[in-house]
Order: C-alpha cells, then structure tokens, then sequence
C-alpha cells in the first residue's frame, strides 16, 4: 500500500507540472473492473479547442486523454496499464452546467497479461469507453465505462471491463 502511495503521488505531482505547462487538464477516477477489482485513475487531458456540429442544442468537440490505471486485484493479480484515446464529446448547451456524452477508441499498455481471472493474451490492449457527465466552472464529474481488449490480435482474449466516476479539473 505505501508504493501504491508513493506511486500516486509522484503521478499526480507529475500530472500538475504537465498540466501547468501544457495547459493540460487533471483527471483522477475510482471505480471496479466487471471482477470487482477495484480501479485507480489519474491522467492528464488535452482540448482540441475545435468545435463542429454547434447549434442551440449543442456542439461536438473532443480531447485526447494519457492516463495511468492501477488494477488492485488481490496479490497475484494486480496490474498497471497506460493509455492513450482520442475522445469524442457531444457537450449540450448550457449557461453554468453543461451535461455531456463521449465516446472513444484508444490503445493500452498493460504491465501483465492477466487480471483476476482475465488473460489479456497480450500487454497491448484496444482501450474503448463512453461516458456522461456534467461540466461546469472549469470541472467535470462523470461517468465511465471502459472496456480492454486486444480485438482477437493474440489468443486469449478475454477483455476486461472498467466502470469508474471521474473528476475533471481544467487549469
């Protein structure tokens, strides 16, 4: 548990000093995985400044997300991955609260090829999620649900799901 610590915070603080130079925004997320295994996030997002679609009901806008997970399954089975996604947003008009969806397709890196009862058959993961939420004052909380998989590339290929309630801080 104090690596687990240790390990967090020196990605958070990692995190920070990306996001004060980048104009990067924080992300940190908890949930359990379809095995009950328990799910820690943090990461790091980027704007794509760009909108299409806009009208009074909404706009389409997106960012891409860097994240680290750690997969806290018993002692044998816990894990660590890094991912990388272009995301979708569909944000819907608001004054001081906007409720949106999002959807994506990235790719993962896992540290090991099992999980709890899953056998990834490979480290290299398909990284899927849609998600809803509500942003309002330079924050977001949301939803999630992510799925890992290595589309058939290498046998076997049993996945693995993530369900997480994310928070968003825009610098």
């Amino acid at each position: 548990m104090k690596k687990l610590c240790a390990l967090a915070a020196a990605a958070t603080l990692s995190f920070a000093v990306i996001g004060s130079v980048q104009a990067a925004d924080v992300t940190a997320a908890i949930g359990q995985s379809g095995d009950s295994t328990m799910v820690y996030r943090l990461g790091a997002q980027w704007d794509w400044n760009t909108s299409w679609l806009q009208s009074s009901v909404g706009r389409l806008t997106g960012y891409w997300d860097l994240g680290y997970t750690y997969w806290d399954g018993d002692k044998t089975a816990s894990n660590h991955s890094l991912s990388f996604a272009p995301v979708f947003v569909y944000e819907f008009a608001g004054e001081t609260v906007r409720p949106y969806i999002e959807a994506g397709i990235g790719v993962a890196a896992f540290a090991s090829t099992e999980l709890e009862d899953n056998r990834l058959g490979s480290s290299f993961q398909f990284e899927d999620r849609i998600g809803v939420g509500l942003r309002f004052s330079g924050q977001e909380i949301g939803l999630r649900a992510l799925h890992y998989s290595n589309a058939g590339i290498k046998q076997p290929n049993d996945g693995v799901e993530a369900y997480t309630l994310h928070y968003r801080l825009s610098f």
